[in-house]
């Protein structure tokens, strides 16, 4: 795993606030464990299964990693994001021993587990045809089963929530999902994503960008960025033409379909 910087804070965060409310609830489990769990009693008789599991899914670009930097930030704890690949071996029993040594460092750390595009791992298990089958299996269980004794916080996110296995869902606490922008969210998304530093046209058509535009905030991000390096070779000062051609890459990028009317008012 490698820890990545929680520098995002709720005001970065802009999503559906009923969504927003989920994540919050996330912190307040941890804020008042001991409260809930330790003097009202509710842990008691509960041997595992007293950390924190979540599910973040829904499109890409749309704030699933940056939400797990901003509880990581609200709790004061270090996030480490897992890198799956690392951790499987073709060797029979390697796999296992691998998620067991993760899960135990983290406990001794205390830190919070990220899984980035967890359908990867955590897809629907196969039948079983053969001894590779079967170890694949293993493994699935063996890293489900570490997941519900580990005390502390796991984040998941996937933009496929249909393929994960369904002994999966049973252990997963919390599934919130981050949805594509609407009209007033992406405007504030454009605004954001200028820094206060960045030279600006005063014509600058946001709100009609934020209208026509319907893209993910990292791709709001990605647009300013790309449009900024062109202003900055082309006199200095983001106008809407950078913008505009900025847009045009970014839908070339992924694959959508752009009319050029679409600039126009």
């Amino acid at each position: 795993a490698t820890k990545i910087p929680a520098v995002y804070t709720w005001e970065d965060l802009v999503m559906e606030e009923r969504a927003k409310k989920k994540l919050r609830e996330i912190c307040d489990q941890v804020k008042y464990r001991s409260l809930v769990g330790g003097r009202w009693g509710f842990y008691d008789r509960k041997a595992y299964g007293k950390g924190i599991s979540a599910l973040f899914y829904g499109p890409a670009g749309t704030g699933k990693t940056m939400a797990a930097q901003i509880i990581a930030n609200e709790l004061g704890l270090a996030l480490y994001r897992v890198d799956l690949s690392r951790m499987m071996s073709k060797y029979i029993g390697e796999t296992q021993k691998n998620i067991s040594s993760l899960f135990e460092r983290a406990s001794y750390m205390n830190i919070i587990l990220l899984f980035d595009e967890a359908d990867a791992f955590f897809s629907r298990r196969t039948s079983v045809k053969d001894s590779h089958d079967r170890h694949a299996n293993g493994e699935v269980a063996h890293l489900l089963q570490q997941m519900e004794d580990y005390d502390g916080i796991v984040i998941l996110t996937t933009n496929l929530k249909d393929n994960m296995d369904d002994a999966f869902r049973r252990r997963i606490k919390m599934m919130i999902e981050f949805q594509l922008p609407e009209e007033e969210e992406r405007l504030k998304l454009w605004e954001k994503a200028f820094p206060k530093a960045a030279p600006r046209a005063a014509d600058l058509s946001l709100s009609l960008f934020a209208r026509r535009f319907e893209i993910s905030g990292s791709e709001i991000q990605e647009t300013v960025l790309q449009a900024a390096f062109q202003a900055a070779a082309d006199g200095g000062v983001i106008e809407n033409r950078h913008i505009e051609e900025a847009l045009r890459d970014c839908y070339l990028k992924y694959g959508k379909l752009l009319l050029e009317e679409e600039f126009r008012e």
